[in-house]
């Protein structure tokens, strides 16, 4: 079974009435293996997949390879959603 993380962040500001909804994605593993001997080599992780569940330490450890989350890439898409509510102003 293929796991993979999505952290949905939803920002709300006072000001107004848009927010912004990030979802935040964790691509192919950038860990280099051979930076002991001078060389450049990763493992081929295409996905971060978590080896366990959310808010244990198995969540930031990676199924494929073993890595923490943070030597995958980290891929942000943010949407703004805009609620207008109309003022009665005279």
């Amino acid at each position: 079974m293929k796991k993979t993380q999505l952290v949905h962040k939803r920002e709300d500001s006072s000001t107004n009435s848009a927010f912004t909804v990030r979802s935040v994605r964790y691509g192919e593993c950038q860990k280099n293996h051979a930076a002991g001997i001078g060389g450049y080599a990763v493992d081929g992780c295409r996905e971060f997949m978590a080896s366990g569940e959310e808010e244990t330490d198995g969540a930031l450890t990676c199924a494929a390879c073993g890595c923490h989350r943070s030597f995958h890439r980290r891929q942000v898409q943010a949407e703004v959603v805009c609620d207008y509510s109309s003022s009665n102003e005279t």
